[in-house]
Formats: structure tokens, C-alpha cells, sequence
């Protein structure tokens, strides 16, 4: 099965095409299309010339396409399901998860579309103002460069490119090199819903040749990444004056305080830690715990990890299946191999057949291990024990990443000093820090990005705002 570009609203083949391998079984899926710095430059200039078409495009028509691709996903939502799970290994009723986030992305975009607004300013508050109307209006800054990760390759896809179209702007999409054929599945469903020519273009390959383009041509006027904090500096590095939104992933610490329910939460903070193997941005990885309940979190946690179901991503009964590659397996067991070396205790797990690493915990592991201090994207997690709340918000703080943290607490002061004491992008009170609903603003501080995701702040990001004043004089 031969896929190809997506240019101008046209399938368009190229030079090369590359095999695309399952992760779990490493049976090969498709042969997908290798973008030349022409082939990216076709794209570009497609999305450029429909600028002004999807600029003058009423509201009202942005949302109803938005409308229709959000309802021809959700008849489509098993067959879309499916080709996650077998493109990035997702655990299939996971998959159907992400499906049905992404119809909700699509929707709120809809939604969105025709709440764009400016707003009025009193001009006469200062001393030569009178006289004078004026008000703001928001503005398409233009082609959005949108370059996507595995890890959610359909709902991430919808924060970049629903907005975009929300707010009139034209896109050119990079997916992942794994995961390209939930974004081509993509392209037939706003073809269908009537997007014009040109205002989604899809072009797959290597990031060093299509990303590069994308970043630095001048055409381009915002790109919005998902990825690792290196790729995210040198795009920031490179891209000039183009604005730029970037979500550079985590090491996500959830607190647990004295006198909490645990019975509450268990199962909660096993879906955090081993939810699609803990490749997740906001994955659980460090579990900070009261002592006076850390012996008996550790042996509820422990339980509940072991009645996971490890295995083929299709069968609807998987919980945990393999991860994206046999180098983040090997990356993996070396990290968990360190923090042994480093006198960690692996109380489950630890161990990896194939692709498919088995869920870990760890306890007693020093703060400077990369386990801990590094974002591992793999189904382990540490549980270490604390004297006090503060002493926990100093460890989750002690970090190069800010994305999300949470905090478990029934002492709503604790609750609050500790809502103004993490130094993160959202603060999760009585939930872990891998909460996140498609609409709230999303993103991080320190290394975990710049700017904010979820539709109505994602199209701030991708509008500009416009003064008009009347002289009445």
C-alpha cells in the first residue's frame, strides 16, 4: 500500500518511498512517500495561494467544515482507531479514546471559529484622544507550519490544523515519521467536508529535509511543534521571526499528602504512569508520598500494575503494548539499569520482550538519575517518600521541565500554597498531572515549551490583532 503526498488537494507521488513497520509485531504496514525539499516547496507555495481564500472565508463556513470533519471522524472513529493501533502500537480501546478526543477538538474549533472577536478602546481616557472611535480586530497571520509526534497522531494533529482553519489561517502538516497515516487519513475527510485546495497540505519524510524547509521558509508565518526540547531549540534557533509555539514534553510529578483516600486513587495513578506505554507528555513519572502512607501506596500500586494486560495493540483487552521503537526500549532498560546502579529498588517490571517493555516502579531513587530527572516516555514510574508537602514541590520544582503537576490534598491551604508554589504550566488539584480536556490552555514553562495549546488560546497564537481608529473630528 503506496501512500503518497497530499498537495493542494491533490494525492502526488515522489522519488522515494520508505517501509513503515508496525512497532509490534515489525510487520510492515505501508510504504509511505519520502518528501523532497520540492516536493515541501510545492506545498508551501500551495498554502500561500490560498491565503487570501480561506482569510475571506465567513466564520460560519470555517465552522461548518470543522463541523463535518468532526462528524465524518466519528462515523469512521473504529477504522480511525485501528490505524492508530497499528501505526504507533496505542492499545486499541486507548486509540478509540484519542479518536473521540479528536472529534471534540474538531468541534470546539468549530465552535471557536465564530467567536473570534476584538474589542473597543476608549481612546478619550487620554488627553488628545476624544473624538476618536477605536477597536481591534483579529487577524489570519497566514501558512502554519505544523509538525506533529507519535504519541497522539491524530488529536494533536486537530490542535495544530483546527485552529488554524478555525481562524482562516493555511496549513502545511509534517506528521511523525511512525505515525503518518492517521494525518493521510485526515486529508480525504476535509476534502470530503469541502476544505478548498491548498488550505491542508500533508507532506511526509524526514524532519531533516521537510521540517527544515518548513522552519525556515520565509513564506511560513508561525510554526506550531510537539516534540523534544533539542528539536524544539533548534526550531526556535532557526525560524527567525515566525512566531512559534512549542510543547517540549515533561517528567510529570503528582504529590500525595497526608490523610488522602488511596483507595481514590489508585487506579487513577496507574492509568497516568502506564497509559499508552507513559508516552505521554504529561505522563505520570514521580510519584511523591507522605510517609505516612508510602508502604501502603507502594503495595496498592504494585497490585494494580500487575493486572495489566500486556500485548497486541488491536486486542481490544490490552492495556500496554510496545513502544514506538526498539532504541526507546533500549534506552529504557539502560535508564532503569542506572538507577539500580544507583541504589533504586525495581519493585515490578523492569524487564522487556521484543518491543514491549513491562510497566515499572521504582522506589529510593536519587533525584539525579535520569529516570527521574529526564523525561523517559516509557511505562515507568517512581515512587519516593516525603516528610511534607513543601519538601514534595521542592523535588517537582527541581527540574528543567514545567508542564503539569498534581497534587492529591484534602487541606484546601495546602492545596492553595501549592498551587502558587509549582513552577509548571497547569496545576492539578485532587487529579494527576496527565488530566488534560481538548479546550482548557495548554502548555508549559522552563524546557517544556513556549506558548499554549487548547483551540480558543491556540488561535490567539495564530491571529493578529489590528488597530482601527476613526477620527470623528
Amino acid at each position: 500500500m503506496k501512500k503518497q503526498l497530499f498537495i493542494n488537494g491533490e494525492w502526488v507521488g515522489t522519488e522515494s518511498y520508505k517501509d513503515l513497520l508496525s512497532p509490534y509485531s515489525n510487520e510492515k504496514i505501508a510504504e509511505i512517500a519520502s518528501a523532497t525539499e520540492v516536493d515541501v516547496d510545492k506545498a508551501i507555495a500551495a498554502a500561500y495561494q490560498t491565503n487570501e481564500t480561506m482569510a475571506e472565508m465567513p466564520a460560519h463556513q470555517r465552522a461548518s467544515i470543522l463541523e463535518k470533519v468532526a462528524n465524518l471522524i466519528e462515523a469512521r472513529a473504529e477504522e480511525a482507531a485501528k490505524i492508530i493501533s497499528a501505526e504507533a502500537a496505542k492499545p486499541y480501546k486507548t486509540a478509540l479514546g484519542e479518536v473521540s478526543r479528536t472529534v471534540a477538538t474538531y468541534k470546539f474549533s468549530a465552535e471557536e471559529a465564530k467567536r473570534i472577536h476584538g474589542e473597543t478602546i476608549p481612546l478619550d481616557a487620554a488627553v488628545g484622544g476624544e473624538n476618536r472611535i477605536a477597536y481591534t480586530v483579529r487577524e489570519p497571520i497566514g501558512v502554519i507550519g505544523a509538525i506533529t509526534p507519535f504519541n497522539f497522531p491524530m488529536n494533536l494533529v486537530a490542535h495544530k490544523v483546527g485552529p488554524a482553519i478555525a481562524s482562516g489561517n493555511t496549513v502545511v502538516l509534517k506528521p511523525a515519521e511512525q505515525t503518518p497515516l492517521s494525518s493521510l487519513f485526515l486529508a480525504d475527510i476535509f476534502k470530503e467536508a469541502g476544505l478548498p485546495d491548498g488550505a491542508l497540505n500533508i507532506v511526509t519524510g524526514k524532519g531533516s529535509v521537510v521540517g527544515e524547509k518548513i522552519v525556515k521558509d520565509d513564506r511560513v508565518k508561525k510554526i506550531s511543534f510537539t516534540g523534544s526540547p533539542a528539536v524544539g531549540i533548534g526550531i526556535r534557533n532557526k525560524s527567525g521571526l515566525k512566531r512559534v509555539t512549542l510543547e517540549l514534553g515533561s517528567n510529570a510529578a503528582v504529590i500525595i499528602d497526608q490523610g488522602v483516600d488511596l483507595y481514590k486513587i489508585i487506579n487513577r495513578c496507574v492509568m497516568g504512569a502506564f497509559s499508552f506505554q507513559g508516552q505521554v507528555c504529561i505522563s505520570l513519572q514521580r510519584v511523591y508520598i507522605h510517609e505516612s502512607l508510602y508502604e501502603q501506596f507502594v503495595e496498592k500500586m504494585v497490585a494494580a500494575t500487575k493486572q495489566l494486560k500486556i500485548g497486541d495493540p488491536l486486542d481490544p483487552n490490552t492495556d500496554v503494548s510496545a513502544l514506538i521503537s526498539p532504541r526507546d526500549v533500549d534506552r529504557a532498560l539502560a535508564w532503569i539499569e542506572e538507577a539500580k546502579q544507583g541504589g533504586a529498588k525495581v519493585l515490578t517490571g523492569g524487564a522487556a520482550e521484543g518491543n514491549v517493555l513491562q510497566p515499572t516502579i521504582l522506589t529510593d531513587v536519587d533525584a539525579k538519575l535520569k529516570v527521574s530527572c529526564q523525561e523517559v516516555f516509557a511505562p515507568i514510574v517512581l515512587i519516593n517518600k516525603v516528610s511534607s508537602v513543601k519538601e514534595a514541590i521542592s523535588y517537582v520544582n527541581d527540574s528543567r521541565y514545567g508542564l503539569q503537576a498534581g497534587i492529591y490534598t484534602d487541606n484546601i491551604h495546602t492545596a492553595l500554597m501549592a498551587t502558587k508554589k509549582l513552577h509548571v504550566g497547569g496545576v492539578m488539584v485532587n487529579d494527576i498531572p496527565t488530566f488534560r480536556v481538548d479546550h482548557m490552555p495548554y502548555g508549559g514553562v522552563k524546557e517544556s515549551g513556549v506558548g499554549r495549546e487548547g483551540v480558543k488560546f491556540a488561535i490567539e497564537e495564530m491571529t493578529e490583532q489590528k488597530l482601527v481608529v476613526f477620527n470623528q473630528a
